[in-house]
């Protein structure tokens, strides 16, 4: 759900950052169809997820949101650090906020042939509401986690979770700045790799 950080990490390069939109919605031997570059970015995508879900200060962030929220606490903080990155915009890039998300839009429709059928029908959304923007106030992340709540089948809670930031929001954000400079060093040795490996063949 942390589209801004995938569009960060995904460090100005366009089929990258094309295939770290996508990944959740390319399933299997699909994955085939892409270009290597687009691929190397689901790749990419997985990667971060999984360093993501791992990671002991992600689960200590957890902690404070399990007991209420379960297993949806992991969406919960994916959230919750799209709100820190775009609240802290300028200490992470000297390019405006604004500017960074206009792009990333651009970027993604010009390869818009290249979406599933599913994340072309929520790209409409995402642009028509500019949900990365949102994802920098709390009213957009309640906005978020309550339309989330809304499509889950059952009684997440998901719509008060912006009441735990609103409590804890400085305990959040000082796990989110320990947390995301590791998985930015992760992901650009990842990435590196990733290319290396697959460009090599």
């Amino acid at each position: 759900m942390n589209y801004l950080a995938h569009a960060y990490l995904s460090f100005g390069q366009e089929e990258i950052l094309v295939g770290n939109f996508i990944a959740d919605f390319v399933k299997g031997k699909v994955m085939l169809d892409y270009p290597q570059s687009i691929r190397n970015g689901i790749l990419l995508h997985r990667e971060i997820d999984r360093f993501t879900d791992s990671h002991p200060l992600v689960r200590a962030g957890q902690s404070y949101l399990r007991p209420k929220f379960g297993h949806y606490s992991t969406v919960i903080t994916d959230i919750f650090f799209d709100y820190f990155l775009g609240k802290n915009w300028r200490k992470f890039s000297d390019q405006p906020l604004e500017n960074f998300i206009e792009e990333t839009f651009q970027i993604l429709e010009r390869h818009s042939e290249q979406f599933p059928e599913r994340f072309s029908k929520m790209f409409y959304w995402m642009r028509k509401d500019n949900w990365l923007l949102h994802y920098a106030t709390l009213e957009g992340i309640q906005k978020s986690l309550t339309g989330l709540s809304n499509r889950t089948s059952f009684d997440s809670k998901m719509e008060l979770a912006h009441l735990t930031l609103i409590e804890r929001e400085s305990e959040f954000e000082l796990i989110f700045f320990a947390f995301f400079k590791d998985l930015e060093t992760f992901t650009q040795s990842k990435l590196t790799e990733i290319q290396a490996q697959h460009d090599s063949h």
